[in-house]
C-alpha cells in the first residue's frame, strides 16, 4: 500500500511538472510560428522595403530568441513585384499551406489592401508598415487582424500639409501616382490645404514606376502654384525630384515630398533634396536607441535604416512578444495582447496599437540639410517640430471603419 501511495504521489507530481512547463511554454498551432515578410524585391520600393525589410525582420526574431515555447521561428519571404493578384496568391499559399501566422511590411497600398482583406477572410494578422493608404483604417478596415504600423496619409498630411502652408505655400498643385494610395494622399493633403487657409489648383497623374515625368511637370509649372506636392514614393519620388530639378522647376515652385524617406533623400543627393519638409516616424539618428539599432542593421545591409526598416522590426517584435504573453498563437488572444501592450522600443514611445488597428506614436516634420550642415554620409535631417500620434492621426471618432460601429 505504501509503495503504490508512493507511485501515486510520483505520478502526480510527474503530471503537475508536466502542466507547468506546458503552461510556461504555451500552445501553439502547427507548432510554429511562421512569419511572411512580402514586399518589394527589385522594383520600384526595393530601397523603401526590399532586403531592408526582410533583414529587420530577422533581426526583431534574432533579439526575441529566436524560439516561442522552445520552438524556432520561421521567417520567409516573397517578391510581390507590386502586382496585387501575385500578392494574394502569395499570401493565399502562405496561410492555406504554408502555416504562416502573420504577414509583415505588405508594400504597395494596392498590395496592402488585397493582403489585409485576405486577412481578414483567413483570420490571419497582416501588419502594414510600408503602404500609407488612410482606407485601412477606414473604409477597409479589418480591426480583428489588420494592423497599420508606420504612418498614413493622413499623418503625413496632418505634418507636412499644415506646416508648407504655415510657411506661405498656400496654392499647390499634386504630382500623384495613380493607385489607392496616391489618391488618398492627394485627398487627404488637399483637405489639409484647405483646412489651413490655402487652394488646390489641381492634378496630374501618373502611372506607378514612371520613366518620363516631363510632360507631367510641365502641367504642373503652368498651374503656377506656389507648391508641387510629390503625391507619390519611393523611385517616382527620387525621380520626380530629380527631373524637376533638370526641368528648371524650382527655380520657381517649391516642391513638397509627402512621403520621402531617408533612402530616397540619399537617392536624390544632398544638392538636389536640400530645403526639403518631410514628415517621418523614426530616424536613425534621433538619439542613442535608435543610433545602436541603426548600427547593427548597416553591419549587414551596408547602409543606414529607414523609418520602414524600423517599423518592420518593431511590429515583429510586437507581435512576438503578444504571442509570448498570450501563451498562444491564436488570432483573437494575440491581437488582444497587442492593444493591450504599449510599443517602447528603438521606434517609438508610447506606442498604441487602436481598435481600428492604427498604430499610434508620434511623428516628425523634418527639413533636409544642406551639403554644408552635413557630417557625411545619412546624416540628412534637421529636426523642426514633433507632433503628438493623437494630433497627428486622425481621431477614433472620425474613423469611418464602420465595423466598429457595428
Amino acid at each position: 500500500m505504501k509503495r503504490k501511495l508512493i507511485a501515486i504521489a510520483v505520478a502526480t507530481a510527474l503530471t503537475t511538472a508536466t502542466s507547468l512547463i506546458s503552461a510556461q511554454q504555451g500552445k501553439l498551432s502547427d507548432d510554429v510560428v511562421k512569419i511572411g515578410v512580402l514586399t518589394d524585391m527589385s522594383g520600384v520600393y526595393a530601397d523603401y522595403g526590399g532586403p531592408g525589410a526582410l533583414t529587420a525582420a530577422k533581426m526583431a526574431v534574432e533579439d526575441f530568441g529566436g524560439k516561442m515555447f522552445g520552438k524556432t521561428i520561421e521567417v520567409v519571404n516573397a517578391d510581390h513585384q507590386n502586382k496585387p493578384d501575385i500578392a494574394k496568391s502569395v499570401t493565399q499559399q502562405w496561410f492555406d499551406r504554408d502555416k504562416v501566422d502573420m504577414t509583415v511590411e505588405n508594400l504597395n497600398s494596392a498590395v496592402a489592401l488585397t493582403v489585409q482583406a485576405l486577412g481578414k477572410e483567413k483570420n490571419k494578422i497582416t501588419i502594414v508598415t510600408g503602404a500609407a493608404t488612410s482606407r485601412l483604417t477606414n473604409e477597409d478596415c479589418a480591426p480583428d487582424t489588420g494592423i497599420h504600423y508606420l504612418m498614413d496619409t493622413i499623418a503625413l498630411s496632418n505634418v507636412v500639409g499644415k506646416a508648407i502652408v504655415k510657411d506661405g505655400g498656400n496654392s499647390w498643385f499634386f504630382l500623384t501616382a495613380d493607385y489607392a494610395f496616391g489618391h488618398s494622399l492627394e485627398k487627404d493633403t488637399g483637405e489639409v490645404v484647405k483646412a489651413s487657409g490655402g487652394k488646390v489648383l489641381g492634378a496630374v497623374r501618373h502611372p506607378l514606376s514612371t520613366g518620363d515625368f516631363s510632360s507631367y511637370l510641365l502641367q504642373a509649372q503652368s498651374s503656377g502654384a506656389k507648391v508641387v506636392g510629390l503625391a507619390n514614393a519611393g523611385g517616382d519620388t527620387v525621380n520626380s525630384i530629380k527631373a524637376a530639378s533638370e526641368f528648371g522647376l524650382t527655380k520657381k515652385q517649391n516642391l513638397a515630398a509627402l512621403l520621402m524617406l531617408i533612402s530616397d533623400v540619399h537617392a536624390v543627393g544632398l544638392p538636389t533634396a536640400q530645403g526639403l519638409y518631410l514628415t517621418e516616424g523614426w530616424y536613425w539618428n534621433m538619439n542613442d536607441d535608435s543610433r545602436k539599432w541603426a548600427s547593427r542593421f548597416e553591419a549587414t545591409m551596408k547602409r543606414k535604416p529607414n523609418s520602414n526598416h524600423a517599423a518592420v522590426y518593431s511590429s515583429t517584435l510586437h507581435y512576438l512578444q503578444a504571442v509570448k504573453a498570450a501563451g498562444t498563437d491564436d488570432t483573437a488572444t494575440v491581437m488582444k495582447k497587442m492593444r493591450e501592450m504599449p510599443i517602447n522600443d528603438m521606434f517609438a514611445k508610447g506606442g498604441k496599437l487602436r481598435e481600428d488597428g492604427r498604430m499610434v506614436h508620434d511623428m516628425y516634420l523634418f527639413q533636409v540639410k544642406t551639403p554644408a550642415e552635413s557630417k557625411g554620409a545619412w546624416d540628412y535631417y534637421n529636426m523642426k517640430g514633433t507632433v503628438k500620434g493623437e494630433d497627428a492621426f486622425q481621431s477614433l471618432a472620425q474613423s469611418r471603419c464602420t465595423a466598429l460601429k457595428k
